[in-house]
């Protein structure tokens, strides 16, 4: 494996199940040459019980600057975090920020993206259609640089997490094709970095990771660049589906994959 570092992890600080430094020694086993931290940023709302508490914040950052110092010389540590659209909190402490959008709003009612099937399907009919469901899921990814900065796109089109399972929508309809090709217009002259996620590879939703191709051949068509990330949640997965990730990049037509250190981002020939 060419790809030595994963950086969109989470551990017990939000809803990972593994400890900071359980995390970096099965990076040191995994033979990694970095690894970003990125728990899931505070939210401010009673039902997202996965983001840190406030109170945690300060541990948190703390805890990984006595790791870094810790594992010096053995692994390059990065302190970061991934901040949801709704979280309130700023992100100026962080050597990066993954950008995401885990939810929409419909009628007053936030409805979860990265949830169950049985519950998207439930939000789902709060729709019109599917499509002004990725309407305004993609409209608020769009709107991701007006709210806060951020490094790093988090799984682009989350919502298709369950499509393996069901085909919910269809994602070569012209309504979901042109709110996410908006979405990319508006993002990629930001520089940001999307990511090609393969975290529900290890949660068994699907066997391939996203963005799908047609989308990363835009997002490369449009000179945009792609990073390899985990969203790992469990130790013993770090890694899993990176190869397979790899190869639909090259597939997409890229010849490079970005990846993150210390000195900030490096490029590897594919």
């Amino acid at each position: 494996m060419i790809l030595k570092g994963d950086f969109h992890t989470h551990s017990t600080y939000s809803d990972g199940d593994n400890t900071l430094e359980e995390m970096v020694q099965a990076a040191l086993a995994k033979g990694f040459s970095a690894y970003g931290f990125s728990d899931h940023a505070y939210m401010d709302h009673p039902a997202r019980d996965w983001g840190m508490k406030k109170e945690q914040i300060e541990a948190y950052q703390a805890e990984i600057a006595r790791l870094k110092e810790q594992y010096r010389g053995r692994i390059d540590l990065l302190c970061g975090i991934e901040q949801d659209l709704f979280s309130p909190l700023g992100v100026e402490t962080y050597d990066y920020v993954i950008g995401s959008v885990h939810a929409v709003e419909k009628g007053g009612i936030l409805c979860e993206v990265d949830d169950s099937l049985e519950k998207v399907k439930e939000n789902l009919q709060l729709f019109a259609d599917p499509y002004e469901y990725a309407e305004n899921y993609f409209r608020l990814v769009a709107s991701m640089p007006q709210r806060f900065h951020f490094d790093i796109v988090g799984h682009f089109d989350l919502l298709t997490k369950w499509q393996e399972k069901e085909m919910l929508l269809d994602e070569d309809h012209p309504r979901y094709r042109a709110a996410a090709e908006e979405a990319l217009k508006t993002l990629i002259p930001y520089g940001v970095l999307f990511e090609v996620n393969v975290g529900a590879i290890s949660r068994g939703a699907r066997t391939t990771p996203y963005p799908n191709p047609a989308l990363l051949r835009s997002i490369y068509e449009r000179g945009g660049e792609v990073i390899i990330n985990g969203d790992c949640h469990n130790a013993a997965y770090l890694g899993l589906g990176f190869e397979s990730a790899l190869a639909r990049i090259k597939q997409c037509g890229f010849e490079r994959v970005v990846t993150l250190s210390s000195n900030g981002k490096e490029y590897i020939n594919i």
